[in-house]
């Protein structure tokens, strides 16, 4: 039985100009999400190791590191042997080609690029998104193509026109009045947390196609408005399906990670796999002491070098979490129709007014209701390092583990399910704390102390931790242990939060505690964790000019629904009223402007002009106002920044930041009906984007240019 899913209205505008307040909400029975033809329970756990990928290769000189790195389609097992490969896409060198089983790199997650404090690196991204033959792909899940998105067949880098009308439906990329876009792919490389200039942040106007798509006669354009703008001014003359970049990698010491950013389709870019890791090591920043010698300290290694064997036996392990659902083939499920997250098949919709439609209760007016695009979505299996349920062998030893939630749209409480485990947090995006939290003490959902460790985190935030299973006696019961998930299997608004289905996507990884090798490290060389000097971080500047900004989400202006009962529940088949029903929504996630004078917003869309615009070298406080009634992951480009505190929206006592973000982010969850302060410097010119890493938001309006200096 899959469960049925349900938005629950709870309030409308309140005036206008006023934010919409919306909890869409999934109405809970343990043992299944809507997913695609395989069943969760049909696929065993714990029965493959997890993959620990190696390092980039590239070529690595005194002052600078090159790579050239494509991303390619190819098939990869990240189900349990038995089961079916799954077509993903992912990055790797070009001058390695082929996947890991065949010697070559491609690899979903992609290899991590190691980076070198205050020492350059390059990176020739190209698009290789073609099949044998040199023919451009078409995306491997659906596209909606009625938001305001990349737009490689109608007007660059806009949404269509609405009207039925429009000679844009009949393109032969556009799988009917509804259907997905089925021509080549665009991509552009956000390096997440990335401390460089304008042209090389992965702008989402950025984006190009494979060059072969250049040829093709229904393609209007190959390249994103900013591709043009950035190669002609910074005369880059980027060759077609590439795009070279810099980072000067002047931040602190880190754990980074990319990612496509393409305008309108960085979610299904996303699920289809490129993502990997970017770590930045060295600087005075990367500077940590043993507390009680004064020397340097010896952190948990070696992580995966070049070359390396993914299944080697490593100390520091990058582990990207991610939830995905599978069809029977193989083939990784992602929503075609917006009726699946009504909880509804696509035929109860069939006479549902979707852009492009002029049946809306704004006369002459048409639906501004897209078809496709899901308001979130969460997958019903976890996938770890590219494989459902791995297992993972230690020994009774330290372990540094490079922690991210590489989720669309689901946030993570984990959970090391051995109490005798100790996990200290020692950083975050933007490095070390400032000291080690012992996470065991410190438990986000307000539970009692000294038990189980568990860690909160919202898509794109990342956790740098220590874990002691040094305490664990290999060959007992407790030897073998669960990496848990508590967080929601639905939108999260803080705690208390419903756990994640306990048979699925509530286990994540299972822990082997196994007896030490010959080439083991001996117990004693790595600093005790509570023992630690990390780098100090700098003091907030209470003088800071504050810069009020809003989250908001929006309800249908021009179609109205009929539900059958006072909880909201659809009638079916799905039927429309102007006069008794209700708005549809949500129909898109925005950013804004806010007056606490008057406590009103002003949400803005993507096409609006920019309306933060620090000077160069400007310190600001940001203050995040959420109007909406779920939790939100405000990543902000360029910068990282300190979170400040948090407060009430109606006024209340402060919160100053939690015990794991007492350093630099460059993500932050700002919950609903509070104000999350952060402030940042933006030190370097240019146009970067702010926005909700819930990535369904961010293609749908979720997302602002903001320009630092004139």
């Amino acid at each position: 039985m899959v469960t049925r899913r349900q938005f629950l209205k709870v309030s409308a505008l309140a005036a206008a100009g006023m934010a919409v307040r919306w909890k869409w909400d999934v109405q809970r029975v343990f043992a299944q999400i809507p997913g695609g033809t395989l069943h969760p329970g049909d696929v065993a756990k714990f029965l493959t190791p997890l993959v620990k990928p190696p390092a980039m290769p590239g070529a690595f000189r005194k002052n600078k590191d090159k790579y050239k790195i494509a991303v390619r389609q190819f098939q990869q097992q990240i189900l349990p042997p038995g089961l079916q490969p799954t077509t993903v896409w992912s990055y790797g060198s070009i001058d390695h080609p082929g996947t890991v089983p065949e010697g070559g790199t491609f690899n979903y997650p992609a290899f991590t690029i190691e980076a070198t404090w205050n020492k350059d690196t390059q990176v020739q991204w190209r698009n290789q998104l073609v099949d044998a033959m040199g023919n451009p792909l078409p995306h491997l899940l659906p596209v909606d193509p009625t938001l305001h998105w990349a737009n490689p067949i109608g007007m660059r880098d806009m949404g269509p026109s609405h009207d039925p009308a429009d000679p844009y439906w009949t393109h032969p990329y556009l799988q009917g009045p509804n259907g997905s876009y089925t021509g080549p792919v665009p991509m552009v490389t956000h390096v997440h947390g990335a401390h460089t200039f304008e042209d090389s942040d992965g702008y989402p106007e950025a984006w190009y196609l494979p060059a072969q798509a250049a040829l093709d006669p229904n393609i209007a354009w190959a390249t994103g408005t900013y591709f043009d703008i950035f190669s002609t001014a910074y005369r880059h003359n980027w060759a077609p399906g590439t795009a070279t970049f810099k980072y000067p990698n002047t931040q602190r010491a880190t754990t980074l990670w990319y990612h496509d950013h393409t305008l309108g389709m960085t979610r299904v870019n996303v699920y289809a796999g490129p993502a990997g890791f970017y770590l930045i090591r060295g600087g005075p920043d990367d500077m940590v002491l043993d507390g009680t010698t004064d020397l340097p300290a010896v952190l948990p290694g070696p992580a995966p070098g070049v070359g390396d064997d993914p299944f080697g036996t490593y100390y520091e392990i990058p582990i990207v979490i991610q939830d995905r659902s599978f069809n029977a083939d193989g083939s990784l499920f992602y929503p075609d129709h917006r009726a699946f997250f009504e909880g509804l098949d696509a035929i109860d919709f069939a006479n549902f007014p979707f852009i492009p439609s002029a049946n809306t209760c704004v006369p002459g007016g048409f639906s501004d209701v897209a078809p496709i695009w899901q308001p979130e979505f969460f997958g019903n299996m976890m996938v770890v390092n590219g494989g459902t349920w791995p297992f993972l062998e230690v020994e009774p030893q330290l372990y540094r583990l490079r922690l991210l939630n590489g989720c669309n749209s689901r946030f993570l409480v984990l959970e090391f399910e051995n109490p005798d485990v100790q996990v200290w947090q020692i950083g975050a995006e933007g490095g070390f704390l400032d000291t080690p939290k012992l996470l065991n003490d410190f438990p986000p959902d307000g539970s009692a102390p000294g038990g189980t460790a568990k860690l909160l985190m919202g898509p794109a935030e990342r956790a740098d931790v220590i874990v002691d299973f040094r305490n664990v006696t290999p060959g007992t019961p407790g030897a073998t242990f669960r990496l848990l998930n508590l967080g929601p299997d639905e939108p999260f608004g803080g705690f208390p939060t419903p756990a994640a289905d306990p048979t699925s996507t509530g286990q994540v990884m299972e822990f082997r505690v196994l007896p030490p090798g010959p080439m083991s490290v001996p117990l004693g060389t790595f600093t005790e964790p509570a023992n630690l000097g990390l780098p100090p971080i700098p003091p907030i500047n209470a003088a800071a000019p504050t810069r009020p900004v809003s989250l908001n989400e929006e309800e249908s202006a021009t179609v109205k629904a009929v539900f059958i009962d006072a909880d909201e529940q659809w009638a079916t088949p799905v039927v429309w009223d102007c006069t008794d029903g209700v708005p549809f929504g949500p129909t898109a996630a925005l950013l804004g402007t806010y007056d606490p004078a008057s406590s009103t917003s002003t949400p803005m869309r993507w096409m609006d002009a920019v309306s933060e615009n620090p000077a160069v070298g400007a310190t600001e406080t940001w203050e995040i106002y959420n109007l909406t009634m779920d939790a939100h992951p405000i990543h902000i480009h360029l910068v990282q920044f300190q979170v400040v505190d948090r407060q009430p929206m109606g006024g209340g006592p402060i919160r100053p930041p939690e015990a794991w973000e007492t350093g630099f982010k460059d993500t932050v969850i700002a919950y609903p009906d509070e104000i999350t302060r952060v402030q940042a410097t933006f030190d370097y010119p240019g146009l970067y984007v702010w926005h909700c890493h819930i990535i369904e938001h961010e293609d749908n309006e979720m997302m602002r240019p903001y320009r630092v200096g004139p």
